[in-house]
Protein backbone atom coordinates (compact mmCIF):
# COMPACT_ATOMS: atom_id res chain seq x y z
CA UNK A 1 0.00 0.00 0.00
CA UNK A 2 1.25 3.24 -0.62
CA UNK A 3 1.81 5.94 2.15
CA UNK A 4 0.05 8.56 2.37
CA UNK A 5 0.71 10.15 5.64
CA UNK A 6 3.22 9.88 8.25
CA UNK A 7 3.55 11.54 11.55
CA UNK A 8 6.17 11.63 13.22
CA UNK A 9 7.12 12.26 17.62
CA UNK A 10 4.24 14.97 17.21
CA UNK A 11 3.88 17.40 20.08
CA UNK A 12 1.43 20.48 20.35
CA UNK A 13 1.47 22.65 23.78
CA UNK A 14 -0.79 25.27 25.06
CA UNK A 15 0.43 28.10 27.23
CA UNK A 16 -1.93 29.92 29.86
CA UNK A 17 -1.47 32.06 32.72
CA UNK A 18 -1.47 28.75 34.62
CA UNK A 19 1.20 27.04 32.65
CA UNK A 20 1.90 24.83 29.46
CA UNK A 21 -0.84 22.36 28.67
CA UNK A 22 0.74 19.50 26.88
CA UNK A 23 -2.57 18.27 24.41
CA UNK A 24 -0.55 16.01 22.36
CA UNK A 25 2.72 14.21 22.96
CA UNK A 26 4.99 12.03 21.13
CA UNK A 27 2.11 10.58 18.73
CA UNK A 28 3.47 8.60 15.59
CA UNK A 29 0.70 7.46 13.11
CA UNK A 30 0.47 6.83 9.47
CA UNK A 31 -2.56 6.49 6.79
CA UNK A 32 -1.86 4.60 4.25
CA UNK A 33 -3.83 5.33 0.65
CA UNK A 34 -7.25 3.51 0.62
CA UNK A 35 -7.02 2.89 4.45
CA UNK A 36 -9.69 4.49 7.34
CA UNK A 37 -7.60 5.32 10.66
CA UNK A 38 -10.09 5.65 13.44
CA UNK A 39 -8.76 7.73 16.06
CA UNK A 40 -10.81 7.18 19.47
CA UNK A 41 -10.57 8.15 22.68
CA UNK A 42 -12.38 10.83 25.48
CA UNK A 43 -13.17 14.46 25.12
CA UNK A 44 -9.83 16.27 25.65
CA UNK A 45 -7.71 13.38 24.80
CA UNK A 46 -5.97 15.52 21.69
CA UNK A 47 -7.48 13.52 18.78
CA UNK A 48 -9.13 16.68 17.24
CA UNK A 49 -5.83 18.59 17.75
CA UNK A 50 -4.10 16.06 15.98
CA UNK A 51 -6.12 16.77 12.99
CA UNK A 52 -5.99 20.17 13.41
CA UNK A 53 -2.26 20.04 13.58
CA UNK A 54 -1.69 17.73 10.27
CA UNK A 55 -3.55 21.13 8.46
CA UNK A 56 -1.86 23.76 10.31
CA UNK A 57 -4.98 24.93 11.88
CA UNK A 58 -3.56 25.05 15.48
CA UNK A 59 -4.99 28.43 17.02
CA UNK A 60 -2.87 30.58 18.99
CA UNK A 61 -1.53 30.03 22.10
CA UNK A 62 -1.38 26.61 20.57
CA UNK A 63 1.91 25.58 18.73
CA UNK A 64 3.61 22.36 17.37
CA UNK A 65 6.61 22.07 19.35
CA UNK A 66 7.96 19.21 17.98
CA UNK A 67 7.66 16.97 15.01
CA UNK A 68 7.13 15.86 11.41
CA UNK A 69 4.04 15.83 9.28
CA UNK A 70 5.16 14.56 5.82
CA UNK A 71 1.97 14.16 3.28
CA UNK A 72 2.82 12.07 0.25
CA UNK A 73 6.65 13.44 -0.30
CA UNK A 74 6.10 16.68 1.95
CA UNK A 75 6.97 18.10 5.20
CA UNK A 76 3.56 19.73 5.77
CA UNK A 77 5.52 21.69 8.85
CA UNK A 78 7.82 23.18 6.56
CA UNK A 79 4.94 25.29 3.99
CA UNK A 80 4.18 28.42 4.27
CA UNK A 81 0.48 29.62 4.68
CA UNK A 82 0.57 29.99 0.78
CA UNK A 83 1.18 26.79 -0.13
CA UNK A 84 -0.78 25.41 2.68
CA UNK A 85 -3.60 26.79 1.10
CA UNK A 86 -3.19 25.33 -1.64
CA UNK A 87 -3.03 21.74 0.10
CA UNK A 88 -6.08 21.94 2.25
CA UNK A 89 -9.36 21.31 0.23
CA UNK A 90 -7.53 20.23 -2.73
CA UNK A 91 -5.68 17.75 -1.11
CA UNK A 92 -6.55 17.19 2.23
CA UNK A 93 -10.47 17.57 3.17
CA UNK A 94 -11.59 18.06 6.64
CA UNK A 95 -14.69 17.80 8.03
CA UNK A 96 -15.28 19.44 11.55
CA UNK A 97 -17.89 17.82 14.02
CA UNK A 98 -20.24 20.76 14.59
CA UNK A 99 -22.20 21.63 10.89
CA UNK A 100 -23.41 24.59 12.54
CA UNK A 101 -20.67 26.53 12.98
CA UNK A 102 -19.24 25.19 9.48
CA UNK A 103 -21.50 26.44 7.52
CA UNK A 104 -22.23 30.63 6.86
CA UNK A 105 -25.47 30.63 8.37
CA UNK A 106 -26.29 33.76 5.76
CA UNK A 107 -24.90 32.04 2.39
CA UNK A 108 -27.80 29.34 0.92
CA UNK A 109 -26.06 26.19 1.09
CA UNK A 110 -25.69 26.34 -3.36
CA UNK A 111 -23.65 29.46 -2.79
CA UNK A 112 -21.34 28.10 -0.36
CA UNK A 113 -20.72 24.76 -2.39
CA UNK A 114 -20.17 26.82 -5.49
CA UNK A 115 -17.81 29.11 -4.12
CA UNK A 116 -15.56 26.03 -2.98
CA UNK A 117 -15.79 24.31 -6.13
CA UNK A 118 -14.76 27.58 -7.92
CA UNK A 119 -11.47 28.15 -5.85
CA UNK A 120 -10.49 23.73 -5.58
CA UNK A 121 -11.40 22.94 -9.15
CA UNK A 122 -11.33 25.98 -10.82
CA UNK A 123 -14.76 25.62 -12.33
CA UNK A 124 -17.25 28.01 -13.10
CA UNK A 125 -21.05 28.45 -14.79
CA UNK A 126 -23.31 25.10 -15.80
CA UNK A 127 -20.02 22.98 -15.25
CA UNK A 128 -19.82 24.09 -10.90
CA UNK A 129 -23.48 23.94 -10.93
CA UNK A 130 -23.77 20.18 -12.21
CA UNK A 131 -21.08 19.37 -10.20
CA UNK A 132 -22.46 20.53 -6.69
CA UNK A 133 -25.80 18.80 -7.60
CA UNK A 134 -24.14 15.45 -8.12
CA UNK A 135 -22.60 16.37 -4.30
CA UNK A 136 -25.28 16.76 -2.74
CA UNK A 137 -27.12 13.67 -4.24
CA UNK A 138 -23.89 11.66 -3.54
CA UNK A 139 -24.20 12.50 0.55
CA UNK A 140 -27.82 11.80 0.15
CA UNK A 141 -29.67 14.86 -0.38
CA UNK A 142 -32.93 14.80 -1.64
CA UNK A 143 -34.51 17.33 -4.42
CA UNK A 144 -31.11 18.78 -4.51
CA UNK A 145 -31.66 21.38 -7.01
CA UNK A 146 -34.34 22.85 -4.54
CA UNK A 147 -32.24 22.43 -1.62
CA UNK A 148 -29.41 24.63 -3.32
CA UNK A 149 -31.39 27.53 -2.88
CA UNK A 150 -32.01 26.93 0.94
CA UNK A 151 -30.06 28.49 3.86
CA UNK A 152 -28.47 26.15 6.85
CA UNK A 153 -31.19 26.88 9.04
CA UNK A 154 -33.65 25.24 6.82
CA UNK A 155 -31.91 21.75 7.66
CA UNK A 156 -31.66 19.60 10.50
CA UNK A 157 -28.33 18.43 12.02
CA UNK A 158 -28.09 15.38 10.15
CA UNK A 159 -28.92 17.01 6.79
CA UNK A 160 -26.59 19.75 7.72
CA UNK A 161 -23.89 17.75 8.27
CA UNK A 162 -24.18 15.68 4.75
CA UNK A 163 -23.57 19.26 3.62
CA UNK A 164 -20.42 19.40 5.26
CA UNK A 165 -19.34 16.13 4.07
CA UNK A 166 -20.03 17.46 0.52
CA UNK A 167 -18.07 20.58 0.84
CA UNK A 168 -15.17 18.59 1.98
CA UNK A 169 -15.46 16.58 -1.15
CA UNK A 170 -15.88 19.47 -3.42
CA UNK A 171 -12.24 19.54 -4.21
CA UNK A 172 -11.63 15.76 -5.09
CA UNK A 173 -8.85 15.67 -2.04
CA UNK A 174 -6.88 12.27 -0.89
CA UNK A 175 -7.08 12.64 2.37
CA UNK A 176 -9.83 13.22 4.61
CA UNK A 177 -9.92 14.26 8.31
CA UNK A 178 -13.55 13.63 9.44
CA UNK A 179 -14.15 14.98 13.59
CA UNK A 180 -16.96 13.12 14.32
CA UNK A 181 -18.41 13.25 11.18
CA UNK A 182 -21.65 10.92 12.33
CA UNK A 183 -22.76 12.68 15.83
CA UNK A 184 -25.59 14.37 14.59
CA UNK A 185 -26.85 11.69 12.40
CA UNK A 186 -29.32 8.84 12.87
CA UNK A 187 -28.51 5.22 12.17
CA UNK A 188 -29.75 5.30 8.61
CA UNK A 189 -27.81 8.51 7.47
CA UNK A 190 -24.67 7.25 9.69
CA UNK A 191 -24.86 4.09 7.65
CA UNK A 192 -24.94 5.80 4.25
CA UNK A 193 -22.64 7.89 5.26
CA UNK A 194 -20.04 5.42 6.55
CA UNK A 195 -20.52 3.13 3.12
CA UNK A 196 -19.89 6.65 1.21
CA UNK A 197 -16.78 7.07 2.91
CA UNK A 198 -15.49 3.40 2.60
CA UNK A 199 -16.89 3.73 -1.09
CA UNK A 200 -14.57 6.71 -1.68
CA UNK A 201 -11.36 4.97 -0.18
CA UNK A 202 -12.25 1.75 -2.52
CA UNK A 203 -12.50 3.62 -5.65
CA UNK A 204 -10.18 6.50 -5.56
CA UNK A 205 -7.48 4.91 -3.15
CA UNK A 206 -8.87 8.18 -0.38
CA UNK A 207 -7.11 7.76 2.94
CA UNK A 208 -9.63 8.96 5.93
CA UNK A 209 -9.09 9.80 9.53
CA UNK A 210 -11.97 9.46 11.08
CA UNK A 211 -12.11 10.93 14.93
CA UNK A 212 -14.98 9.47 16.71
CA UNK A 213 -16.17 8.59 20.08
CA UNK A 214 -18.67 6.01 18.48
CA UNK A 215 -16.82 2.61 18.58
CA UNK A 216 -19.54 1.52 16.66
CA UNK A 217 -18.69 4.17 13.68
CA UNK A 218 -15.09 2.38 14.39
CA UNK A 219 -16.13 -1.29 14.01
CA UNK A 220 -17.82 -0.31 10.63
CA UNK A 221 -15.47 1.59 8.71
CA UNK A 222 -12.11 1.57 10.15
CA UNK A 223 -9.15 -0.99 8.96
CA UNK A 224 -6.90 0.42 11.91
CA UNK A 225 -7.58 1.80 15.23
CA UNK A 226 -5.63 4.06 17.66
CA UNK A 227 -6.78 4.38 21.05
CA UNK A 228 -5.79 8.22 22.73
CA UNK A 229 -5.67 8.74 26.23
CA UNK A 230 -4.33 12.18 27.36
CA UNK A 231 -2.56 12.90 24.56
CA UNK A 232 -1.27 10.14 24.35
CA UNK A 233 -1.54 6.53 22.07
CA UNK A 234 -1.68 3.87 24.06
CA UNK A 235 -2.79 1.29 21.49
CA UNK A 236 -3.08 0.77 17.78
CA UNK A 237 -3.29 -2.34 15.67
CA UNK A 238 -6.13 -4.11 13.45
CA UNK A 239 -9.89 -2.90 14.36
CA UNK A 240 -10.84 -6.39 14.95
CA UNK A 241 -8.03 -7.31 16.97
CA UNK A 242 -8.03 -4.09 19.57
CA UNK A 243 -12.16 -4.45 19.81
CA UNK A 244 -11.60 -8.07 20.60
CA UNK A 245 -8.49 -8.45 22.64
CA UNK A 246 -7.57 -5.17 24.10
CA UNK A 247 -4.71 -4.88 26.02
CA UNK A 248 -4.62 -1.18 27.68
CA UNK A 249 -6.91 -0.96 30.96
CA UNK A 250 -8.61 2.58 29.04
CA UNK A 251 -9.39 0.41 26.18
CA UNK A 252 -11.36 -1.96 28.32
CA UNK A 253 -12.98 0.55 29.69
CA UNK A 254 -13.65 2.38 26.98
CA UNK A 255 -15.61 -0.91 25.31
CA UNK A 256 -17.29 -1.68 28.68
CA UNK A 257 -18.81 2.15 28.47
CA UNK A 258 -20.73 1.36 24.92
CA UNK A 259 -24.35 0.91 25.48
CA UNK A 260 -25.41 -2.50 24.75
CA UNK A 261 -27.79 -3.45 21.76
CA UNK A 262 -28.78 -6.84 22.78
CA UNK A 263 -29.88 -6.65 26.11
CA UNK A 264 -30.62 -4.03 28.65
CA UNK A 265 -28.88 -3.27 31.99
CA UNK A 266 -29.85 -1.39 34.52
CA UNK A 267 -27.36 0.60 34.32
CA UNK A 268 -24.43 1.81 31.82
CA UNK A 269 -21.25 0.91 32.82
CA UNK A 270 -18.68 3.98 33.84
CA UNK A 271 -14.90 4.51 33.03
CA UNK A 272 -13.34 4.08 36.26
CA UNK A 273 -11.98 7.55 37.14
CA UNK A 274 -14.79 10.82 36.94
CA UNK A 275 -14.29 13.17 33.93
CA UNK A 276 -13.17 16.56 33.76
CA UNK A 277 -12.77 15.83 37.91
CA UNK A 278 -16.16 16.22 38.50
CA UNK A 279 -17.60 15.82 42.12
CA UNK A 280 -18.58 12.44 43.05
CA UNK A 281 -22.87 13.24 42.74
CA UNK A 282 -24.51 13.92 46.06
CA UNK A 283 -27.20 11.82 47.17
CA UNK A 284 -30.43 13.74 48.47
CA UNK A 285 -33.11 12.82 50.61
CA UNK A 286 -35.44 14.04 47.87
CA UNK A 287 -38.79 14.09 50.33
CA UNK A 288 -36.72 16.61 52.84
CA UNK A 289 -35.41 18.28 50.41
CA UNK A 290 -36.10 21.40 47.63
CA UNK A 291 -36.56 19.40 45.35
CA UNK A 292 -39.34 16.93 46.78
CA UNK A 293 -41.16 19.53 48.01
CA UNK A 294 -44.33 19.32 44.88
CA UNK A 295 -43.72 15.36 44.96
CA UNK A 296 -47.18 14.74 45.50
CA UNK A 297 -49.12 11.90 43.95
CA UNK A 298 -50.72 13.50 40.98
CA UNK A 299 -54.56 12.07 39.91
CA UNK A 300 -53.46 12.17 36.58
CA UNK A 301 -52.04 8.43 34.98
CA UNK A 302 -51.36 9.93 31.84
CA UNK A 303 -48.50 13.03 32.03
CA UNK A 304 -48.54 13.75 27.81
CA UNK A 305 -51.25 12.90 25.60
CA UNK A 306 -51.25 13.63 22.36
CA UNK A 307 -53.52 13.73 19.86
CA UNK A 308 -54.05 13.93 15.82
CA UNK A 309 -50.54 16.73 16.14
CA UNK A 310 -49.80 18.21 12.72
CA UNK A 311 -46.96 20.54 12.03
CA UNK A 312 -45.70 22.02 8.53
CA UNK A 313 -43.06 24.97 7.25
CA UNK A 314 -42.70 26.82 4.21
CA UNK A 315 -39.89 25.62 2.18
CA UNK A 316 -40.96 28.10 -0.65
CA UNK A 317 -42.63 31.29 0.16
CA UNK A 318 -45.26 32.78 -2.86
CA UNK A 319 -48.39 35.34 -3.04
CA UNK A 320 -50.42 32.85 -4.03
CA UNK A 321 -50.86 29.74 -1.52
CA UNK A 322 -51.20 27.05 -4.43
CA UNK A 323 -47.58 28.14 -5.27
CA UNK A 324 -46.00 27.46 -1.98
CA UNK A 325 -44.14 24.62 -1.14
CA UNK A 326 -44.65 23.05 2.22
CA UNK A 327 -42.51 20.40 4.37
CA UNK A 328 -44.99 18.57 6.89
CA UNK A 329 -42.69 17.78 9.52
CA UNK A 330 -45.33 16.13 11.82
CA UNK A 331 -48.39 14.29 10.36
CA UNK A 332 -51.25 13.23 12.67
CA UNK A 333 -48.36 11.86 15.36
CA UNK A 334 -50.55 10.23 18.35
CA UNK A 335 -49.54 8.69 21.66
CA UNK A 336 -49.76 8.82 25.95
CA UNK A 337 -47.07 8.88 28.24
CA UNK A 338 -47.79 7.44 31.51
CA UNK A 339 -47.07 9.28 34.73
CA UNK A 340 -42.94 8.43 35.79
CA UNK A 341 -42.31 6.55 32.33
CA UNK A 342 -39.15 6.64 29.89
CA UNK A 343 -40.88 7.20 26.22
CA UNK A 344 -38.20 7.24 23.60
CA UNK A 345 -38.85 8.49 20.21
CA UNK A 346 -36.15 7.18 17.73
CA UNK A 347 -36.02 7.82 13.45
CA UNK A 348 -34.34 9.71 10.93
CA UNK A 349 -32.67 12.87 10.80
CA UNK A 350 -35.84 15.30 9.51
CA UNK A 351 -38.64 12.18 10.98
CA UNK A 352 -40.51 14.78 12.95
CA UNK A 353 -38.96 13.64 15.92
CA UNK A 354 -37.39 16.72 17.56
CA UNK A 355 -40.31 19.21 16.06
CA UNK A 356 -42.46 16.71 17.81
CA UNK A 357 -40.60 17.51 21.74
CA UNK A 358 -41.07 21.13 20.57
CA UNK A 359 -44.67 21.41 20.03
CA UNK A 360 -45.16 19.17 23.02
CA UNK A 361 -42.79 22.12 25.13
CA UNK A 362 -44.66 25.12 23.41
CA UNK A 363 -41.53 26.01 21.36
CA UNK A 364 -43.88 26.24 17.91
CA UNK A 365 -47.45 26.94 17.44
CA UNK A 366 -49.34 23.73 16.48
CA UNK A 367 -51.10 23.94 12.94
CA UNK A 368 -53.61 21.29 14.01
CA UNK A 369 -53.81 18.58 17.43
CA UNK A 370 -54.18 18.45 20.82
CA UNK A 371 -51.47 18.47 23.50
CA UNK A 372 -52.41 18.04 27.49
CA UNK A 373 -50.17 17.83 30.41
CA UNK A 374 -52.36 16.16 33.25
CA UNK A 375 -55.15 16.30 31.44
CA UNK A 376 -54.94 19.83 30.91
CA UNK A 377 -54.94 21.20 27.16
CA UNK A 378 -52.56 23.56 26.46
CA UNK A 379 -52.35 23.73 22.80
CA UNK A 380 -53.49 26.74 20.80
CA UNK A 381 -55.60 28.23 24.28
CA UNK A 382 -55.20 31.40 26.11
CA UNK A 383 -51.89 31.36 28.24
CA UNK A 384 -53.99 31.99 31.96
CA UNK A 385 -52.41 31.56 34.66
CA UNK A 386 -53.39 27.47 34.94
CA UNK A 387 -51.95 27.15 31.37
CA UNK A 388 -48.92 28.59 32.82
CA UNK A 389 -48.25 26.57 36.14
CA UNK A 390 -48.95 23.05 33.98
CA UNK A 391 -46.18 24.32 31.28
CA UNK A 392 -44.18 25.13 34.59
CA UNK A 393 -43.81 21.27 35.15
CA UNK A 394 -42.30 20.61 32.11
CA UNK A 395 -38.67 21.51 31.39
CA UNK A 396 -36.20 20.60 27.85
CA UNK A 397 -33.01 19.34 27.72
CA UNK A 398 -31.60 20.25 24.24
CA UNK A 399 -28.96 18.87 22.41
CA UNK A 400 -26.08 21.18 22.39
CA UNK A 401 -25.12 22.19 25.81
CA UNK A 402 -22.88 25.31 24.48
CA UNK A 403 -25.71 26.91 22.56
CA UNK A 404 -28.15 26.26 24.85
CA UNK A 405 -26.02 28.03 27.85
CA UNK A 406 -26.15 31.91 27.49
CA UNK A 407 -22.23 32.43 27.62
CA UNK A 408 -21.84 35.47 29.14
CA UNK A 409 -23.81 34.58 32.21
CA UNK A 410 -22.18 32.41 35.09
CA UNK A 411 -23.44 28.66 36.09
CA UNK A 412 -25.11 30.43 38.94
CA UNK A 413 -27.64 32.93 37.42
CA UNK A 414 -28.21 30.10 34.69
CA UNK A 415 -29.48 27.95 37.15
CA UNK A 416 -30.94 30.83 38.98
CA UNK A 417 -32.99 32.21 36.12
CA UNK A 418 -36.11 29.64 36.07
CA UNK A 419 -35.71 30.14 40.11
CA UNK A 420 -36.43 33.57 39.54
CA UNK A 421 -39.19 33.40 37.18
CA UNK A 422 -41.11 30.98 38.88
CA UNK A 423 -40.09 32.60 42.16
CA UNK A 424 -39.54 29.20 43.76
CA UNK A 425 -37.02 30.19 46.10
CA UNK A 426 -38.34 33.08 48.38
CA UNK A 427 -35.12 34.69 49.24
CA UNK A 428 -31.95 35.04 47.28
CA UNK A 429 -30.03 33.27 49.72
CA UNK A 430 -32.31 30.26 49.80
CA UNK A 431 -31.63 30.60 46.23
CA UNK A 432 -27.56 30.45 46.29
CA UNK A 433 -28.43 27.15 49.04
CA UNK A 434 -30.53 25.74 46.24
CA UNK A 435 -28.23 26.28 43.22
CA UNK A 436 -24.92 24.74 45.52
CA UNK A 437 -27.36 21.44 45.97
CA UNK A 438 -28.09 21.46 42.72
CA UNK A 439 -24.74 21.44 41.48
CA UNK A 440 -23.85 18.99 43.87
CA UNK A 441 -26.58 17.16 42.70
CA UNK A 442 -25.77 16.70 39.28
CA UNK A 443 -21.85 15.73 40.35
CA UNK A 444 -20.12 19.71 39.74
CA UNK A 445 -19.63 20.67 43.00
CA UNK A 446 -20.57 24.37 44.62
CA UNK A 447 -17.55 25.97 43.44
CA UNK A 448 -18.95 25.55 39.61
CA UNK A 449 -21.38 28.26 40.23
CA UNK A 450 -19.27 31.26 39.30
CA UNK A 451 -17.70 29.61 36.29
CA UNK A 452 -18.51 30.50 32.96
CA UNK A 453 -20.28 27.61 30.24
CA UNK A 454 -16.90 27.95 28.58
CA UNK A 455 -14.88 26.77 31.40
CA UNK A 456 -16.48 23.32 31.46
CA UNK A 457 -16.46 20.31 29.15
CA UNK A 458 -19.23 19.05 27.10
CA UNK A 459 -20.33 16.47 29.77
CA UNK A 460 -20.10 19.21 32.28
CA UNK A 461 -21.95 21.68 30.37
CA UNK A 462 -24.78 19.05 29.83
CA UNK A 463 -24.90 18.64 33.76
CA UNK A 464 -25.80 22.09 34.31
CA UNK A 465 -28.19 22.52 31.47
CA UNK A 466 -30.00 19.29 33.75
CA UNK A 467 -29.11 21.32 37.12
CA UNK A 468 -31.38 24.31 34.81
CA UNK A 469 -33.69 22.23 34.27
CA UNK A 470 -33.99 20.10 37.76
CA UNK A 471 -34.35 24.04 39.04
CA UNK A 472 -37.60 24.54 37.75
CA UNK A 473 -38.99 21.47 39.96
CA UNK A 474 -40.82 19.64 36.43
CA UNK A 475 -42.21 16.72 37.08
CA UNK A 476 -41.73 16.14 33.01
CA UNK A 477 -37.86 15.99 31.25
CA UNK A 478 -38.02 16.57 27.68
CA UNK A 479 -34.61 14.94 26.92
CA UNK A 480 -33.72 15.92 22.97
CA UNK A 481 -30.25 13.92 22.04
CA UNK A 482 -28.67 14.75 25.38
CA UNK A 483 -25.96 12.83 24.64
CA UNK A 484 -25.23 12.77 21.02
CA UNK A 485 -22.44 15.34 20.86
CA UNK A 486 -20.72 13.32 23.66
CA UNK A 487 -18.11 10.28 24.32
CA UNK A 488 -19.24 7.06 26.04
CA UNK A 489 -17.85 7.86 29.11
CA UNK A 490 -19.23 11.17 29.86
CA UNK A 491 -22.64 9.26 28.32
CA UNK A 492 -22.47 6.77 30.73
CA UNK A 493 -22.40 9.17 33.78
CA UNK A 494 -25.29 12.00 31.96
CA UNK A 495 -27.65 8.92 31.28
CA UNK A 496 -27.04 7.36 35.19
CA UNK A 497 -27.55 10.76 36.06
CA UNK A 498 -30.92 10.64 34.34
CA UNK A 499 -32.19 7.34 35.73
CA UNK A 500 -31.02 8.07 39.29
CA UNK A 501 -33.07 11.75 39.29
CA UNK A 502 -36.24 10.09 37.65
CA UNK A 503 -35.90 6.91 40.15
CA UNK A 504 -35.61 9.84 43.09
CA UNK A 505 -38.40 12.36 41.59
CA UNK A 506 -40.89 9.93 40.07
CA UNK A 507 -39.97 12.09 36.42
CA UNK A 508 -41.76 11.54 33.35
CA UNK A 509 -38.83 11.39 30.42
CA UNK A 510 -40.02 12.11 26.74
CA UNK A 511 -36.44 10.71 25.27
CA UNK A 512 -35.33 11.78 21.49
CA UNK A 513 -32.23 9.85 20.10
CA UNK A 514 -31.14 8.46 16.90
CA UNK A 515 -28.73 5.94 19.14
CA UNK A 516 -30.96 2.90 19.44
CA UNK A 517 -28.38 1.22 21.95
CA UNK A 518 -29.13 4.23 24.14
CA UNK A 519 -32.87 3.90 23.31
CA UNK A 520 -32.48 0.60 24.59
CA UNK A 521 -31.01 0.85 28.13
CA UNK A 522 -33.06 4.04 28.91
CA UNK A 523 -36.59 3.81 27.68
CA UNK A 524 -39.99 1.87 29.13
CA UNK A 525 -41.58 2.19 25.35
CA UNK A 526 -40.47 3.41 22.28
CA UNK A 527 -42.37 5.20 19.28
CA UNK A 528 -40.37 5.07 15.25
CA UNK A 529 -41.06 7.73 13.32
CA UNK A 530 -40.43 8.36 9.77
CA UNK A 531 -41.51 11.32 7.36
CA UNK A 532 -43.13 13.11 10.07
CA UNK A 533 -45.40 10.04 11.08
CA UNK A 534 -44.88 7.05 13.48
CA UNK A 535 -44.53 3.83 12.63
CA UNK A 536 -44.56 1.60 15.43
CA UNK A 537 -45.44 1.94 18.97
CA UNK A 538 -44.20 -1.17 21.43
CA UNK A 539 -42.39 -1.94 24.72
CA UNK A 540 -38.86 -1.79 24.52
CA UNK A 541 -37.83 -5.21 24.42
CA UNK A 542 -40.90 -6.32 22.39
CA UNK A 543 -39.68 -3.79 19.41
CA UNK A 544 -36.03 -4.85 19.79
CA UNK A 545 -36.61 -8.54 19.77
CA UNK A 546 -39.37 -9.08 17.56
CA UNK A 547 -40.36 -5.18 15.77
CA UNK A 548 -43.22 -5.58 13.20
CA UNK A 549 -42.77 -2.66 10.89
CA UNK A 550 -40.66 -2.86 8.07
CA UNK A 551 -38.53 0.50 9.22
CA UNK A 552 -38.10 -0.87 12.68
CA UNK A 553 -36.72 -4.07 10.91
CA UNK A 554 -34.47 -1.60 8.97
CA UNK A 555 -33.09 0.59 11.49
CA UNK A 556 -32.21 -2.46 14.32
CA UNK A 557 -30.57 -3.92 10.89
CA UNK A 558 -28.30 -1.24 10.42
CA UNK A 559 -27.53 -0.14 13.87
CA UNK A 560 -23.48 -0.31 14.18
CA UNK A 561 -22.68 -3.58 16.33
CA UNK A 562 -19.06 -3.69 17.73
CA UNK A 563 -19.84 -7.11 19.64
CA UNK A 564 -18.82 -8.86 15.84
CA UNK A 565 -15.48 -9.51 16.72
CA UNK A 566 -15.96 -10.20 20.25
Amino acid sequence: MTKLLEIKNLNVSFSSRLGTIKAVHGVSITVQAGEVLGLVGESGAGKSTIGNAIINLIEPPGKITDGEVWFKDKNLRKLNENEMLNIRGQKIGMIFQDPQTSLNPVMTIGTQLLETINKTKKLFGKLAYHNAIELLQSVGIEQPEARMKAYPHQFSGGMRQRVVIALALAGDPDLIIADEPTTALDVSTQAQILDLIRALCIERRLGVIIVTHDMGVVANIADRVSVMYRGSIVETGDVKYILSTPHHPYTKSLLAAVPRGDVKIKRFTSIDYIEGGAHKQKRIAVAEHWLGEKLVDNKSKVAISITDLNKKFVLKKALFKQNRLYNQAVKDVSFSITTGETFGIVGESGSGKSTVARLVAGLLSIDKGSVKLFDKEIANVPKNRQVVAVQSELQMIFQDPFSSLNSKMSVEDIIAEPIRYYKTAGSEDKMKQIIGDLLDHVGLGKNAALKYPHEFSGGQRQRISIARALAARPKILICDEPTSSLDVSVQAHILNLLKDLQDELNLTILFISHDLPVIRQMCDRVAVMRHGSICEIAKTNDLFNAPNHSYSKHLLNIMPKIDLFA
